[in-house]
């Protein structure tokens, strides 16, 4: 269906994680993954989807003045927010452990950005989902990180993963933007353009 509406355009995913190619091969949509190493530091000032908002743009940016008229870049970016701070991607296993302990027995928010860049205009949407994390013992933290090495995920976790089928109580928003990608909001600006 949307296939062949884009059939006059490129598609780019500027993403290196595997779930996001995944959405967009499920979107059964075709596109090509182009990656570049950005530093993802932003001002500190910056809260919530402000966060994800910057660091999307900033990814977008570092393709300034390499697409060609027909082509769309799409870059994305997800964090955790909860109690007021950005959790990203953990640096270590203490870290994710920390993390995952606060995360237990509260509700936390999921952000993605994503940008849309061709080589005249950038668009930003963004979404937020609720996740609530009943109480997680320290055991089953401690076996999540062991058999599943989350360190590559916003918020130590995957919710598609046996923390998400035993951990989360409650979700308030897009499942599929909580791994990484508002599928839905992403389709309607595609099937929009």
């Amino acid at each position: 269906m949307l296939k062949e509406k884009l059939q006059n355009y490129k598609l780019i995913l500027a993403s290196g994680s595997p779930r996001r190619q995944q959405f967009f091969k499920d979107l059964d949509l075709d596109f090509e993954i182009r990656l570049k190493e950005i530093e993802e530091i932003f001002p500190a000032e910056l809260k919530a989807e402000e966060i994800t908002n910057f660091l999307a743009q900033l990814k977008a940016n570092a393709f300034e003045g390499e697409l060609q008229p027909n082509e769309i870049l799409i870059t994305s970016d997800t964090i955790v927010w909860h109690n007021n701070k950005a959790l990203g991607k953990p640096k270590d296993h203490q870290d994710a452990f920390e993390i995952l302990k606060s995360l237990s027995n509260a509700t936390h928010e999921v952000i993605t950005s994503v940008c849309f860049k061709t080589n005249t205009t950038s668009n930003l949407i963004f979404e937020t989902t609720k996740v609530t994390f009943n109480e997680l013992s320290d055991e089953a933290i401690l076996y999540y990180l062991e058999n599943y090495k989350p360190y590559d995920k916003a918020g130590a976790y995957g919710i598609q993963e046996w923390i998400g089928f035993i951990g989360v109580s409650k979700i308030e928003g897009s499942y599929a933007n909580v791994m990484g990608m508002p599928t839905d909001k992403v389709f309607d600006y595609l099937n929009n353009l």
